[in-house]
């Protein structure tokens, strides 16, 4: 059963210079109980498309064209009430910044029992014992003695294993995971990332993690969508997308990647020429053009059509790489 439907979606910013095109053209579809990744480099637009999800993308943003879609419900034209509903209760959202997302002048404790009491009719006592509940659940020792302290108190571990009970607190059915593991040393990325699967596969959630780390989606997803300069680039099973990359921008970006095998003596690490495109700028064909090495005159005369790889994979190449 799809959970999530988000058709040909696409976002723009207006700045005092002008109409930024954040997201053009996004497709994606999510099941229950499933875990896709959105990757890409920082500006691909996929902070945008989670914002959008949620309906957060400020003043200056908005949805330009398509539609989005949740447990077969628009979200596109939703009124305060439905996003009351939606928003915290039925899709839970962990932010990149988890302790930006705390608030500094309230304890642990009284923002878990705010979040419960919002959605839940419970009185204090019993919300508080679901707050602490929930703590333990995230992996949070002494959830009593934890509830009441501040955010500045906290390691950034334990205030990402906060937001990550905030975030689960009203049993939702889609978690949206910016960047949970970011500035995080590798043993409490690990602990994260373990926390999220098993929750996920306790809770039956349907999971979108967002990240630049290809090695990281590898161990939680089963799909994985590339974003670049605000398109969709490639799309399809983590295991088929890593080992045969169709897109040159996905083989890209797995060249970047180092691992426990590289030997900087034999070879140094890859990098990707160029920088993208600024603001989301237009380009009348493919946008990675002028960084890929294998461009022709073709890949700028129009957007590539998407092009069939294998079962479930498709890439946005005029010539998929295999």
């Amino acid at each position: 059963m799809r959970i999530l439907e988000v058709e040909n979606l696409s976002v723009s910013y207006t700045t005092a210079s002008g109409t930024i095109h954040a997201v053009r053209d996004f497709s994606l579809e999510l099941a229950a109980g499933e875990s896709c990744a959105l990757v890409g480099e920082t500006g691909s637009g996929k902070t945008t498309v989670a914002l959008a999800l949620v309906g957060l993308l400020g003043g200056n943003g908005r949805v330009a064209a398509g539609e989005i879609r949740f447990d077969g419900v628009s979200l596109l034209n939703a009124d305060r009430e439905t996003w009351k509903q939606v928003r915290g209760k039925r899709i839970g959202t962990i932010f990149q910044d988890s302790r930006g997302a705390l608030n500094p002048v309230l304890t642990i404790g009284s923002q878990l029992i705010e979040a419960v009491r919002a959605h839940q009719r419970l009185d204090k006592k019993a919300a508080r014992a679901a707050a602490a509940a929930l703590l333990s659940e995230a992996g949070v020792p002494d959830p009593l003695f934890f509830m009441e302290r501040y955010a500045s108190e906290l390691s950034g571990g334990m205030c990402q294993r906060v937001a990550v009970a905030i975030a689960l607190c009203n049993r939702p059915k889609l978690l949206i995971a910016d960047e949970p593991t970011s500035a995080l040393d590798p043993s409490i990325q690990a602990q994260i990332l373990q926390l999220l699967q098993e929750t996920k596969r306790r809770r039956d959630l349907a999971l979108l993690l967002i990240s630049h780390d290809l090695a990281l989606v590898s161990q939680v997803a089963e799909r994985v969508a590339v974003m670049y300069s605000g398109r969709l680039v490639e799309l399809g099973p983590v295991s088929d997308v890593l080992r045969r990359p169709a897109h040159p921008y996905t083989s890209a970006l797995i060249e970047c990647q180092a691992d426990l095998h590289h030997r900087w003596e034999d070879r140094p690490l890859a990098a990707i020429p160029g920088a993208p495109p600024p603001g989301g700028q237009k380009y009348p064909g493919c946008s990675f053009a002028p960084r890929c090495v294998d461009a022709e005159p073709a890949c700028s005369a129009g957007v590539p059509p998407s092009a069939a790889v294998a079962s479930n994979h498709w890439a946005a190449c005029i010539k998929p790489r295999m």
